[in-house]
């Protein structure tokens, strides 16, 4: 047995790696193409602009579950004693801006005219 090669099998060889480099400088072409990074970091952007809506959903979602077990019992209830004080503290802080806003000054302690 010879492990000679011929002069065909080294020109094989050398057109098969030729072509194995053409792909792989294809490849390195299509990276590193301006429009492929923009791309890529339009999508890297997208990708983290979702995450963080997901993450503020997941963190809204569960302030308004808190906010709805203090005012709605197990059985899905109104919790009578607790709505009643929240909305007389809401009537309350309204009134309190209406009438400073009919005040009879214009803002500046100067009355109007």
């Amino acid at each position: 047995m010879s492990d000679a090669r011929t002069p065909a099998d080294i020109e094989a060889d050398i057109a098969s790696r030729r072509q194995d480099l053409a792909v792989v400088l294809d490849e390195i072409a299509v990276r590193v193409h301006p429009k492929t990074i923009v791309g890529d970091a339009k999508a890297q952007a997208a990708a983290t602009v979702d995450r963080t809506a997901g993450r503020v959903y997941v963190a809204a979602n569960r302030q308004v579950e808190n906010v709805r077990a203090r005012f709605v019992d197990e059985d899905g209830a109104p919790r009578m004693d607790r709505i009643v004080p929240a909305a007389l503290v809401a009537v309350a802080v309204v009134g309190g801006l209406v009438a400073l806003s009919t005040r009879g000054d214009d803002g500046r302690g100067r009355r109007r005219r």
